[in-house]
């Protein structure tokens, strides 16, 4: 697997591929690679003939007081998982090559609405800087198709619109979430979690499944649904930031003539926050 650095030799090495009439599939990534991400690129896999694999920790979306500096950087142990996993380059450019004029001094792509809510209301800036970089990804990498997890629905949501209003001509494929044995969604950010908190962890996905299982039994009191997952965290000592019940297609609250419908979590356990989603069609 060849590992690119500079954005004119990534373009260089695109052109041969198309010329060759092959296509190709963007996974963009913040490095420390576990099994989620590898069953991306599995899933990129299908869906093109080239595999480009980014691994750029975007300093962007991260606010004040975040895990910028102490986000685990791990390039080596990422080239070697995506070796094995089959992508053919890897893109690990520098914040200079990315942000020429200094990543606060660049332009920015914002999609509102869905930008300000939820996680967006707790990480405000986070969702500006995700548009952001993955614009300029799309515009260095021209794809044709991009591969993205479902686990950050919000993000999901943000990145289809960014793709419908901008007219990228990029197909958006999302990979379903991949769980440890007791329900908890893989994460870099797990590792962040002691012994005890691991153990409690789960209590995440409990508490977002037993909200779905609810939904798809009838229950319609969504106010007293979300109120009962936020308590259900709480006394299992988490910190949540929300527990929301939205439409599945715009995030907009959910309405009771809704048939696609999104529970959403994200909360505090120690170092980690850590966020779910389940999908409930009615």
């Amino acid at each position: 697997m060849k590992t690119i650095r500079k954005i004119a030799s990534l373009r260089e090495t695109l052109r041969a591929w198309r010329h060759a009439g092959q296509t190709v599939a963007l996974v963009p990534t913040l490095g420390n690679l576990h099994q989620g991400h590898i069953s991306l690129v599995e899933l990129a896999r299908r869906q093109a003939d080239r595999i480009v694999v980014s691994v750029f920790v975007n300093p962007t979306q991260f606010g004040p007081g975040e895990d910028y500096q102490a986000y685990p950087r791990t390039l080596d142990h990422d080239r070697r998982r995506l070796t094995r996993a089959g992508a053919e380059l890897l893109f690990a450019p520098a914040v200079e090559e990315m942000y020429p004029r200094a990543e606060d001094a660049g332009t920015v792509v914002s999609v509102p609405g869905l930008s300000s809510i939820l996680c967006g209301e707790f990480r405000p800036g986070h969702f500006d800087g995700v548009a952001s970089v993955v614009s300029r990804l799309f515009n260095i990498v021209q794809p044709d198709v991009a591969v993205f997890g479902q686990k950050d629905y919000q993000q999901l949501t943000i990145i289809r619109r960014l793709q419908a209003d901008l007219h990228y001509p990029v197909a958006i494929v999302a990979g379903p979430t991949l769980r440890e044995a007791d329900g908890l969604a893989l994460s870099s950010r797990n590792q962040y979690l002691s012994p005890a908190e691991r153990r409690l962890a789960p209590v995440l996905y409990r508490a977002v499944s037993e909200c779905g299982d609810r939904l798809r039994a009838g229950a319609r009191d969504y106010a007293a649904l979300e109120a009962h997952g936020k308590a259900t965290l709480v006394a299992a000592g988490f910190r949540p930031d929300y527990f929301s019940i939205r439409n599945a297609h715009g995030l907009q609250p959910a309405q009771i003539m809704d048939r696609h419908l999104v529970v959403l979590v994200a909360a505090h356990l120690g170092r980690a926050r850590l966020i779910d989603n389940q999908l409930v069609e009615r």
